[in-house]
């Protein structure tokens, strides 16, 4: 008898708690429903206009129907997001953080790279030419990128900055100064080339590197320049003899 009381009473539990269970189901599903979608990050080109068009029919379900992740995947297609979380906050809350791009430099004239040298192509690339532009094969952005910054480094240290950087498909190099020089490099050493180059920029005024229209250093043991027709004339022995003095 005590033995079917306790089977009994287990049943009785058992179908209470489905009961409640169900009640609950369908409470979450269809009686809680999303009041609050609270956006938190710092948002420069990001529009919260057109994050909230983008939420909007995607919370109108029960707090726990929301498909959280189609939220994060939703607004992870905007150009301007990095990433995104989304949680749930009880009882009737969206939280969302949103990560903006940093944009580091332009990839080609219709992208733009992050710091990871990935690529994404918001609509106002146009305002930002101020970021050195880069080219280069496909897949090899962050390549790319990564001599970039050593370039740029090293151009910095002379008080000079890079405008544009271009690996073109026979892997040859073609770099643009701040100032508007054009500097040609070969396929191979190619680095080691633009250091020997730069090196060679202490003999030279800054007016004189200045007008420098292009140098071509696709040579085993020199360059050439090609001056802008601006240029004065260099008288190379007053030059070579100034050295020899300091």
């Amino acid at each position: 008898m005590r033995g079917s009381g306790i089977i009994a009473s287990a049943v009785i539990l058992i179908g209470i708690m489905w009961v409640v269970w169900g009640s609950l189901k369908n409470y979450d599903a269809h009686a809680t429903t999303i009041k609050y979608v609270r956006t938190e990050g710092v948002f420069q080109y990001i529009s919260k206009s057109e994050v909230k068009e983008i939420l909007l029919p995607l919370v109108k379900t029960g707090f726990f129907s929301a498909d959280i992740e189609a939220i994060k995947e939703a607004v992870e297609q905007m150009p301007w997001v990095d990433k995104v979380s989304v949680k749930r906050v009880w009882p009737d809350a969206i939280d969302i953080k949103v990560y903006e791009q940093a944009a580091v430099a332009r990839w080609g004239k219709i992208g733009l790279l992050n710091v990871r040298g990935e690529v994404f192509t918001p609509a106002n690339v146009d305002r930002f030419d101020h970021l050195p532009m880069l080219v280069g094969p496909s897949g090899q952005q962050q390549k790319v990128l990564e001599i970039m910054k050593g370039i740029s480094i090293t151009l910095a240290d002379r008080a000079l900055g890079l405008s544009e950087f271009v690996i073109d498909e026979r892997r040859s190099w073609r770099i643009v100064l701040s100032n508007g020089t054009e500097v040609l490099l070969g396929r191979k050493e190619q680095l080691k080339s633009f250091q020997r180059f730069l090196k060679t920029l202490q003999l030279f005024e800054p007016e004189q590197i200045d007008a420098m229209a292009k140098v071509d250093l696709r040579y085993p043991n020199g360059y050439t320049v090609l001056w802008k027709p601006e240029a004065k004339a260099i008288d190379w022995k007053k030059m070579a003899a100034e050295r020899r003095q300091s």
